[in-house]
């Protein structure tokens, strides 16, 4: 891991707003204002059932953030035989959930991070919601509790680009490169289908304003 200062630098970077300044106590720093366009907020156009939910995942607690998002939707469908639209956000130590596991057993997060695996509650170097397919995949009822089917199926899964920040210093340190390299090598790593958006915080927000009821999943 990064320091606190250079994480926080790159942290401020990040930071987004309409010509808004982020001051972090101890630390003199400036926000870098970008442009709209560079965000992709066409997920909010998705949006369309009446039963619509974000379900906002922090930490990385197992996975399980992601389990209760994928179960409440299974359940909306088995009981009511409605659809839930569904927004998972991740963010804060939760963003390492958005990465694949090239990711995490390169600079080894599961032991960094303490992760244990959902089913057998012991440590694990995997992802738990990532790639659970062959050995490892997850038993009936939990066969599809994890990212990738429900990114297929249309659920939208949102990343802090705040917290990502922690990501790219963590490549930049490991793979010894600059920042842009990192980011372009940390960007590659992302689970194909999450979105960055300017801050898990504001994902959650404009998911609200879409009509979303709000969860806190973990």
């Amino acid at each position: 891991m990064t320091d606190r200062r250079s994480f926080l630098e790159r942290l401020t970077l990040a930071t987004v707003g309409a010509g808004a300044l982020q001051f972090i106590p101890g630390e003199r720093a400036h926000a870098r204002s970008v442009p709209a366009g560079e965000w992709d907020l066409s997920w909010t156009k998705k949006l369309q059932s009446a039963h619509r939910a974000i379900f906002d995942v922090p930490e990385i607690e197992q996975g399980y953030g992601v389990w209760r998002a994928v179960g409440t939707r299974m359940q909306y469908k088995q009981v009511l035989n409605q659809p839930l639209d569904m927004v998972l956000v991740l963010r804060h130590t939760g963003i390492s959930l958005a990465m694949n596991q090239d990711y995490w057993s390169k600079y080894g997060i599961g032991a960094a991070k303490k992760v244990l695996d959902p089913i057998t509650n012991e440590a694990t170097t995997r992802n738990p919601v990532v790639d659970r397919t062959g050995a490892n995949a997850l038993p009936a009822p939990f066969t599809d509790f994890w990212l990738e089917p429900f990114i297929a199926s249309g659920g939208i899964v949102l990343g802090c680009a705040l917290a990502f920040q922690e990501v790219i210093g963590t490549v930049k340190e490991g793979d010894k490169v600059d920042d842009g390299e990192a980011e372009k090598r940390a960007k590659a790593m992302l689970v194909p289908g999450v979105i960055l958006q300017p801050s898990g915080v504001f994902a959650a927000l404009l998911a609200q304003d879409s009509g979303c009821k709000y969860v806190r999943a973990s």
